[in-house]
């Protein structure tokens, strides 16, 4: 696991501490705070199997925000419009350059928007499929084919895609499966339960590989 990190950025020090997830906080109008259960959700699922210590009820953070180097890993999910401004996009590259991860859940609506604004971010990078024997398939939890398909969206399939910075994965996109749906409480979607398990042991997955890498 991650051990703590000290950041040196624009003359402050930051501390990135081992066993913390996030929620990230973006403006242009859409839903930053989507699926309210699904990360507390995923992270008692996490700490259950995965001996890991996170905090269970975890704090949203504005993606400006020079708390966002607090955290080893940042979760953004929503429907709608994603807006980053200069700031914004600087300071997630500074955040992600630096050891940080983030993980972005493609609730229905989301993906033109994300695919736009992450440009602004790595303007010379793009998303990367994410082959089925990558790590990230492979921590607790085996996904031989890849990404679990969760939700249907418009007939396509479940796809991973990731943003490598100097060979390493920094941004991880789960693409037409909506996997933070199945994280939700289990009334609210009504998901069978083996679909349900398949979602929260990717999502499990995708944190270890975070902490680790």
């Amino acid at each position: 696991m991650k051990h703590i990190l000290f950041l040196f950025f624009s003359s402050f020090f930051f501390i990135v501490n081992a066993q913390e997830v996030a929620i990230l906080k973006y403006s242009g109008g859409g839903d930053w705070y989507a699926n309210p259960t699904a990360v507390p959700n995923l992270i008692a699922f996490t700490n259950k199997y995965c001996k890991t210590a996170i905090n269970e009820n975890p704090q949203a953070v504005a993606v400006n925000s020079e708390d966002i180097f607090n955290f080893p890993m940042l979760f953004l999910t929503g429907h709608g419009n994603i807006l980053f401004s200069d700031d914004d996009a600087q300071n997630l590259k500074n955040y992600l350059i630096s050891g940080g991860f983030l993980h972005i859940s493609d609730n229905y609506g989301l993906d033109k928007f994300i695919r736009r604004e992450l440009k602004k971010v790595f303007p010379n990078l793009a998303f990367q499929e994410i082959p089925s024997e990558h790590p990230i398939y492979h921590q607790s939890f085996k996904f031989s084919e890849g990404m679990p398909k969760i939700h249907e969206h418009d007939n396509k399939p479940a796809q991973g895609f990731g943003v490598f910075y100097e060979g390493r994965l920094v941004v991880f996109y789960d693409y037409e499966t909506d996997l933070s749906d199945g994280w939700e409480d289990e009334i609210i979607h009504n998901n069978p339960k083996n679909v349900r398990e398949k979602a929260l042991q990717m999502g499990a997955n995708i944190i270890e590989y975070a902490f680790k890498n």
